[in-house]
């Protein structure tokens, strides 16, 4: 789900931006900074606006500068029980994994119907029902979430495929 925030964050310049100019370097370097991270909670789609800059703070012995920007972003976090699209990165007996933007989903031999069992012998190998449905690296997918994890700069979930409208994408 996306949101709108408030968010804030410290910027260190380097004396050579420190001119008429400043104000773009520092939008400039929160732009390439925020833009796509993840803080583990939800990841920064776009930074709208920087609507206050402190002044800044000399630090000492470098000579560079720290200023504080306080900024509006849309945000993207997952939730347990979402439906989302992804693209299958990897296929194992055990299951299989699915990048969906920022978030990286394992779904297991538990959560894939029954009907859909692994190939091994398949090249590339593949989870199939012998008929239209083949997941294998590089699928389009879409899976609901059952279970989330964050770690410090990163988001990890639990899918399924095993309700209706859920497997592979028709190209």
């Amino acid at each position: 789900m996306f949101f709108l925030k408030e968010l804030e964050k410290t910027i260190q310049l380097h004396p050579s931006y420190f001119g008429p100019l400043i104000r773009s370097h520092i939008h400039r370097e929160l732009l390439t900074k925020e833009e796509g991270s993840s803080t583990g909670k939800f990841t920064i789609v776009c930074v709208l606006d920087s609507f206050d800059i402190s002044d800044g703070q000399v630090i000492p012995g470098s000579g560079a500068a720290e200023y504080t920007v306080h900024y509006k972003a849309i945000v993207w976090r997952p939730y347990k029980g979402e439906v989302m699209d992804g693209v299958v990165t990897s296929v194992m007996r055990a299951g299989f994994f699915v990048d969906c933007g920022s978030l990286q989903a394992f779904v297991g031999r538990a959560m894939i119907p029954s009907d859909i069992h692994f190939d091994g012998n398949a090249t590339p190998p593949q989870w199939t029902d012998n008929g239209d449905q083949i997941v294998e690296k590089g699928t389009s997918i879409r899976i609901k979430i059952k279970g989330l994890r964050s770690e410090v700069d990163k988001m990890y979930a639990i899918g399924t495929m095993k309700e209706d409208y859920l497997g592979p994408l028709q190209n």
